[in-house]
């Protein structure tokens, strides 16, 4: 089959279709990880998003479904520079163009992924659409839809990515109780803290404060999601109604920015986003640098937020905000990604720091 990428500016792309048929429409992004296709096609931080890995040769090791962050492909459409039919692994299951036919993905392979990288760093990130297999007559068509596109910013994608009832998960010796805020969580995240003795309690994002307090909870956590921070304001109201009630609380990405907009922060939205395993961090307490995981297109201002919080780590690229802490609340949250998957596990060590803060705090039990 053949098929088509059409950007907002005009730019179209050519190549060889794969997977499902039909239109894919979304923010076109790039990942630079080199690894974990499957983590990051399945993460739902991706929804909404036309997908593009910087790694030229992906499917290599096919697919196993125990690396899986969520139950299905997320993602729009995947774009690659070579796509491997003959690929090898001894847990593999299937290849990845027929998981994506399965799914109804469009795929695109042939394409000049560098080229794309480059102007999506130029330009910033755009509206895209996919199309397997497509008509030459329909390119001035596809051209004028793109550019009718909603922004991201103008969608709820957590109500798309959320549970919409709560989900236990726990493993044989469950000591503490921790409700997941669930913006479109990845399954990572909870198996973190599964293997560290915790309940997690996964609520729909749209849970209240007496829904949420309700479990009793030791902790809560605000997860990773999708899009706009600024749409996600009832997650926010519910943030600021738990805060004093002095739970230990902790948010990875989506959820950094929710906490920082709960305390009275701002968000903005980053110019082509930070997504990939080789982002670096800088601890600035220490002094030290974390290599880490990273899906995200927004991020909160510094100056925006108030005297009562510290800004404990920076993205050492761009000097964004990669993690705050309350300076009196059992409250911290970091931009990057802990858990990994794909990508380093150095800052693994902040799911202990969650579990000792709630040890310390004896968590919510009156």
């Amino acid at each position: 089959m053949n098929g088509v990428l059409v950007l907002e500016d005009g730019t179209v792309v050519r190549g060889r279709g794969f997977g499902g048929e039909g239109e894919a429409r979304g923010e076109v992004v790039f990942n630079t990880s080199m690894t974990g296709y499957q983590e990051y096609l399945t993460d739902p931080s991706y929804k909404y998003q036309i997908l593009m890995p910087t790694y030229p040769l992906i499917g290599n090791y096919g697919i196993s479904s125990e690396w899986f962050e969520s139950d299905r492909i997320q993602v729009e459409g995947f774009v690659v520079r070579e796509l491997c039919r003959e690929p090898s692994h001894g847990r593999m299951e299937k290849r990845l163009d027929t998981w994506l036919e399965e799914e109804g993905i469009p795929g695109l392979e042939g394409v000049d992924t560098r080229f794309l990288t480059k102007k999506i760093r130029e330009a910033g990130v755009m509206n895209g659409i996919l199309k397997v297999p497509y008509e030459e007559g329909e390119i001035e068509e596809l051209k004028e839809e793109v550019r009718r596109m909603q922004s991201i910013s103008d969608v709820d994608l957590v109500e798309i990515v959320s549970v919409k009832k709560p989900v236990v998960h726990q493993g044989e010796k469950a000591n503490k109780t921790v409700v997941m805020i669930d913006c479109g969580v990845k399954m990572s995240i909870i198996r973190s803290l599964v293997r560290r003795g915790c309940r997690v309690i996964r609520v729909p994002a749209r849970a209240k404060r007496e829904e949420i307090l309700g479990y009793n909870p030791d902790g809560i956590m605000v997860s990773n999601g999708p899009g706009d921070p600024k749409r996600a304001g009832y997650i926010v109201d519910t943030i600021k109604e738990i805060i004093g009630e002095e739970i230990p609380l902790f948010g990875i990405c989506f959820g950094n920015q929710l906490v920082g907009r709960a305390l009275g922060g701002d968000t903005y939205k980053l110019r082509f986003g930070h997504r990939g395993g080789n982002q670096p961090v800088k601890d600035v307490q220490t002094g030290r640098v974390y290599i880490t995981a990273q899906n995200h297109g927004f991020a909160l201002d510094a100056e925006s937020l108030g005297d009562e919080v510290d800004v404990t780590h920076i993205n050492l690229n761009d000097k964004s905000v990669e993690g705050i802490k309350h300076k009196s609340l059992p409250i911290f949250t970091v931009q990057y990604h802990p858990e990994a998957h794909p990508g380093p596990w150095d800052s693994d060590y902040l799911f202990d720091e969650f579990i000792s803060l709630m040890e310390r705090r004896g968590g919510s039990k009156r």
